[in-house]
């Protein structure tokens, strides 16, 4: 498994991670049958090479750090994995932050979180009342690196300067399907030696080839994302044609090409999630794909071109659908 180099993390950081927000979570339509299932796909993941897994204390009300937390102990991992989790933004003043940051390492079960990321930015209380309390938490050791999450560039800059030293990353929708960071986040990333953490980096499956606008997911959070509308199938249909020759070009699947196109881009990590061992292996191996310079332009120049439908068009069509069902 390659790693990004040039960044100041504690430990090792893969280009390819474990994102785990539907360890735990309904809303995926996973309960507590994927306990068990999920403690394996952390063993596994750390097999092949996976350091990065990144979790937060909203994912399942807290059930996704518990259930990390689980499976590092089960299988003495704790050593081999850079363990990142988030504060949920609601009145992060300082005294808040050094509560819910001990009581996310303690879910964890382990004495130092890695990288605890500030969740969302909030609008209200800015980073100079949020970051003092990040820096408390590293004085007493329970975290070691601190980041955030959805942050502008500017903001992000702002955090590291309220925080009084580096703030080691921004976990971002980051995607050929998003490519907001490509413009500032992730040139800067690269420029000062910080690092893009990309979510979502597969589009929810948009970006696998399984679904079209006749072959909608059924799942409940891919039904209010507005990637799966048929407008945006139709915008997507060259970006998608692209995105299939260049995976027939190495013999891989889309979402592994999608995946290596995520990752030739400097300091940038990319942290799918798994529902199964098998999603898993394929996923840790787009980590070895080498895209061609020319590859990676053209599948640019395609999702530059690709027009994203807004948020409240896909929450209307999931309205329509239900009250259609009945």
């Amino acid at each position: 498994m390659r790693h990004v180099e040039g960044v100041p993390s504690a430990k090792p950081l893969s280009r390819i991670g474990l994102g785990t927000w539907q360890f735990g979570s309904r809303e995926w339509g996973y309960g507590e049958d994927y306990v068990a299932e999920a403690g394996r796909i952390v063993a596994r993941a750390v097999d092949l090479g996976i350091t990065l897994i990144d979790t937060a204390e909203a994912y399942g009300f807290g059930a996704s750090e518990r259930i990390v937390g689980d499976a590092l102990r089960e299988h003495d991992l704790r050593d081999q994995v850079y363990v990142a989790t988030k504060i949920f933004p609601f009145f992060p003043i300082a005294p808040v932050v050094v509560n819910r940051g001990r009581a996310s390492a303690e879910r964890l079960g382990v004495e130092t979180i890695d990288l605890y990321q500030v969740h969302q930015p909030n609008p209200v209380i800015k980073d100079g009342r949020t970051m003092p309390g990040m820096r408390q938490l590293q004085d007493a050791g329970v975290v070691t690196d601190v980041g955030v999450s959805n942050y502008s560039l500017a903001r992000w800059k702002d955090a590291e300067r309220q925080l009084g030293s580096p703030v080691l990353s921004n976990q971002v929708e980051f995607s050929l399907a998003a490519m907001d960071a490509l413009d500032d986040l992730v040139p800067y990333a690269a420029s000062v030696g910080r690092v893009v953490i990309a979510w979502s980096p597969l589009g929810q499956g948009f970006l696998s080839g399984r679904y079209d606008a006749d072959n909608r997911p059924a799942n409940g959070v891919r039904n209010m994302n507005p990637l799966f509308l048929p407008e945006s199938f139709e915008s997507a249909r060259e970006l998608l044609g692209t995105l299939r020759e260049v995976a027939g070009n190495h013999g891989v699947s889309m979402s592994q090409a999608a995946l290596a196109w995520v990752i030739a881009h400097p300091n940038v990590v990319a942290i799918p999630g798994a529902s199964s061992i098998e999603q898993l292996e394929k996923n840790a191996a787009a980590a070895e794909i080498d895209l061609a310079a020319d590859e990676v332009a053209e599948l640019t120049r395609q999702a530059r071109a690709f027009r994203r439908p807004a948020r409240t068009e896909a929450l209307k069509a999931s309205l329509a659908a239900r009250l259609h069902r009945g």
